[in-house]
């Protein structure tokens, strides 16, 4: 009788355990927004109690691979969101450019670089994610990592935004290129030397040239 009544505590205490676990209060915490499978299977989640917590909308399935966290309570950020989505992609575009200072100009969306051999599966309803497709060489150049004050996320360093920019100037807009061109030279800490090193490793030298001599 008395191994029964221990096995009945302990089958009770491991079933309250369960209930505390699946409530989230021992893994999903408020300052985390997602979690990725592998980090809810290394807390002790099983298949079963994620698929619990998913049906008590503790947890919205973004993908594959990672999960929102409905208890977050932090402020909200698009490029985390757009991280999520594209795990290897890369802040660029009018984003990039918004981010340094160097527009006006409020994006629709979050402009993310992948290669053109990587492949996205989903895109969330919001925010807004728009894809650049890029070369390889275009891609793996000029990358950095910033952050916006709530998560970090890789961006193209200011001389390749602004390249890529002139670039891709006739889907930008002819004046939104003559404005982030302009707001970077008026810049103290420009760096011309690296940025017409991009344009010549980028195909746009003569361009770049061209609106230097209108600009300056």
């Amino acid at each position: 009788m008395k191994l029964g009544f221990e096995c009945d505590t302990l089958i009770h205490e491991d079933l309250q355990k369960e209930v505390t676990t699946l409530k989230g209060g021992e893994i999903l915490h408020s300052e985390q927004h997602f979690y990725s499978i592998t980090e809810l299977l290394a807390a002790g989640l099983t298949y079963y109690k994620i698929k619990r917590l998913l049906a008590e909308g503790r947890l919205i399935k973004l993908n594959n691979k990672i999960y929102e966290n409905t208890s977050y309570e932090g402020e909200e950020s698009d490029f985390a969101f757009a991280g999520v989505y594209a795990p290897k992609g890369v802040i660029c575009m009018m984003s990039a450019a918004r981010h340094y200072g160097l527009t006006t100009f409020l994006p629709e969306g979050v402009d993310i670089a992948i290669e053109r051999d990587m492949k996205i599966s989903t895109l969330p309803d919001w925010p807004q994610v728009n894809v650049w497709y890029f070369s390889e060489r275009r891609y793996s150049i000029g990358t950095t990592s910033s952050s916006d004050g709530i998560c970090d996320f890789r961006v193209y360093d200011i001389e390749k935004t602004v390249v890529d920019i002139l670039y891709y100037r006739n889907k930008v807009g002819i004046e939104e290129t003559k404005e982030i061109l302009k707001n970077y030279l008026s810049r103290e800490n420009r760096d011309l030397i690296k940025l017409h090193r991009y344009a010549d490793a980028l195909g746009c030298k003569k361009i770049l040239g061209t609106y230097m001599e209108v600009l300056v």
